[in-house]
């Protein structure tokens, strides 16, 4: 490590929410408690309306000076990240998801796994409500665009990764800016732009560690988040598939990237739901294609990173 070593006095917590309450409220109280407290909470707001006891506290803890509270015009969990990269000025920036209980001392483990100069970015322990932390090997290919998709972030085995979790992942801010912040060209629930995000880590030099030490559990809960979206099972909304079809064009190459898009493309409508229900596969295959050929364009006119005057 070059300079001064990190603590947890160097992070900013970015949490990006929406259609989130009181377990956004628990979130933030987890981290306001820890006993390494970060250096800045910052909540990326981009729900239309609260109730009433949530801005109640929220508008509290910010008269406080505890928690900082943007609120930007788009939904987007990208644009949300590079919102929170932009008004944040620590060294490393730890984004959060709104519905996650932490495991006390994650950010001191952070900041701790940002002392190797090769590490950029960090993605700590996940674990979901069904699972417990064991010591899970990696799962599928070990090269191109599948690498490491199905990688166990339940985990308790530190390695480095192909992958990445924005809902608990860190990175240091002036290597975040060098690759250009978050794609914004990620829609609705923005499906594999943390991926891609790792994979523009690497291409650039750096590494991602997957450090369990760091751990949360993710709540899931039902209301609120990405589940805003839908059901993608029987709608020919391409705001489901446009994400991981733009992550395949940007990221694969030849025979590589044509077998993903191919093999998603099959993969959407060969499910039990549709096996019962055949009457949605032609919509769920409108949905596909129109998806594709939105993430073609979107590819077309080039990553929406972001623009080095902003970084100013």
């Amino acid at each position: 490590m070059t300079g001064q070593p990190f603590t947890a006095s160097d992070v900013t917590i970015v949490i990006p929410t929406i259609g989130r309450e009181t377990v956004l409220l628990d979130t933030i109280l987890a981290c306001l408690q820890e006993p390494d407290p970060p250096c800045d909470i910052i909540v990326v707001d981009q729900s239309k309306q609260h109730e009433e006891a949530t801005t109640r506290q929220l508008d509290e803890w910010q008269q406080q000076g505890m928690v900082k509270v943007l609120t930007p015009e788009i939904a987007s969990q990208p644009a949300a990240m590079n919102v929170g990269l932009l008004a944040a000025s620590s060294r490393l920036l730890l984004f959060l998801d709104d519905d996650v209980e932490p495991s006390p001392g994650f950010v001191a483990a952070h900041a701790a796994a940002h002392n190797d100069d090769e590490v950029w970015c960090v993605v700590g322990q996940i674990i979901q409500p069904w699972q417990k932390p064991e010591d899970a090997g990696r799962i599928g290919p070990d090269h191109g665009l599948r690498r490491d998709l199905d990688f166990p972030f339940h985990s308790t085995h530190q390695c480095h990764i192909y992958n990445g979790m924005s809902g608990h992942m860190s990175v240091t801010r002036k290597r975040c800016f060098q690759v250009g912040g978050f794609d914004e060209n990620f829609k609705g629930a923005a499906y594999r732009f943390d991926t891609e995000f790792s994979r523009r880590v690497i291409k650039h030099g750096g590494k991602v560690l997957f450090y369990p030490k760091a751990s949360l559990k993710h709540l899931r809960v039902a209301r609120g988040g990405t589940r805003l979206i839908g059901n993608h099972l029987a709608s020919a909304n391409p705001i489901h598939g446009v994400g991981d079809y733009y992550f395949a064009l940007q990221q694969g190459e030849g025979i590589d990237r044509i077998a993903y898009i191919s093999k998603r493309m099959v993969r959407e409508f060969c499910t039990k739901f549709h096996l019962i229900r055949p009457w949605f596969i032609p919509v769920k295959l409108l949905g596909e294609i129109r998806a594709f050929l939105w993430a073609c364009r979107l590819c077309r006119q080039g990553p929406a990173l972001v623009k080095s005057a902003e970084r100013e």
